[in-house]
């Protein structure tokens, strides 16, 4: 009898070792998951309308990043989430002392151990804008990816979700590594130096209509097909660590009958440089030629770009940039022009040295 009582012990002592082995293997065996920081800014991402049929004249910024959370719960199979409110606005009022904020926020949580990946939820009017500041001055390799919506939350087949969960996922994967700043919309990966909003109010509105996008994401997995090549993030030589605020740079649009009133009001505002977002390949209306040579006569930095959208802005084509002392914007359209010369102005003054940094940025 008491060596049936041992025997049946030793068997039921044998099989708790061996459920207790079999779940430490299998909790090893797991994927250790990614940590991932979603940072709210607003945005109809965040948006709300009166009715399921809302699209349009929403209410934008209105829904907390932790709401913005619990609508999505398969958030937690593709990474740990945690989420900051860093602002609550609509895009169309983001502003330079913005972009100074999240981009330190952003730097600072990067730098942690335990922080793998960023997910910035914003309005899509400026979203091109943010992305390529933060490609420009973030200082880590790791995945940061800019999401938003074209409908608010409350509409039939809203599109905020789904993004978000592609975004959260896309941050949390290795092969986000080290490819700059990407922006996560409509199941599509695209690069924040060449993507612009192409549409007022459609799903596709995001778009690199000739460079192309970086990749495709389907099945909650990442298909990337090429990367940007010019230098971003940890690459560039930009710092904003100490910065409190930018150099005012200001576009003036090209159009038919074009006077320089723009021109000299901004230079009386105190413009320190101006993108000229001109017609065609970047040409120079005669009636403003005046003012422009003025304004860089006082110093301001004068940068040809095209309102066309697409294409090389051709240095020393429809104008003498060398005689001028202008910079071509290569293919940046006017909005990230003046991003990067706002930058190049914290560095330099020099016309040739901003130069290279737009061929190189």
């Amino acid at each position: 009898m008491l060596y049936q009582k041992t025997t049946r012990s030793m068997i039921a002592l044998f099989a708790m070792l061996v459920a207790v082995s079999s779940a430490v293997q299998a909790e090893s065996a797991a994927p250790k998951l990614a940590n991932v920081t979603i940072l709210a800014t607003g945005g109809t991402i965040a948006g709300t309308g009166a009715s399921s049929t809302t699209t349009v004249g929403y209410t934008a910024a209105t829904v907390g990043v932790q709401n913005l959370i619990k609508a999505v719960p398969e958030l937690s199979k593709v990474a740990n989430v945690t989420g900051e409110q860093v602002f609550q606005i609509a895009s169309e009022n983001m502003s330079n002392e913005h972009w100074l904020t999240l981009a330190k926020r952003v730097n600072v949580l990067l730098a942690q151990n335990n922080v793998d990946g960023i997910v910035i939820t914003h309005g899509t009017d400026t979203l091109e804008e943010t992305a390529y500041f933060l490609n420009l001055v973030v200082k880590s390799r790791k995945p940061v990816v800019l999401v938003g919506a074209m409908r608010p939350s409350t509409a039939l087949s809203a599109d905020g979700p789904i993004n978000l969960y592609n975004s959260v996922m896309l941050a949390a994967s290795p092969e986000a590594v080290g490819k700059g700043v990407l922006v996560a919309m409509n199941d599509q990966i695209q690069s924040a130096r060449d993507v612009t909003k192409v549409n007022t109010s459609t799903l596709d509105s995001f778009r690199t209509p000739e460079l192309g996008l970086l990749g495709y994401i389907q099945g909650s997995k990442p298909f990337f097909y090429r990367q940007s090549v010019r230098k971003h993030t940890t690459e560039t030589e930009f710092d904003i660590g100490a910065l409190t605020s930018l150099p005012q740079v200001d576009i003036v649009y090209g159009y038919a009958n074009m006077n320089p009133v723009a021109v000299d009001a901004f230079m009386a505002a105190g413009a320190k440089g101006i993108v000229h977002a001109g017609v065609g390949d970047g040409s120079l209306a005669g009636k403003v030629v005046p003012s422009l040579k003025a304004a860089r006569a006082k110093g301001a930095i004068i940068v040809r770009a095209s309102r066309v959208g697409q294409g090389i802005l051709a240095r020393n084509g429809e104008a003498n940039d060398d005689q001028l002392d202008f910079v071509a914007a290569d293919t940046l359209n006017a909005q990230k022009a003046r991003i990067l010369l706002m930058l190049a102005l914290t560095k330099t003054s020099s016309t040739k040295e901003i130069q290279r940094m737009f061929y190189t940025y």
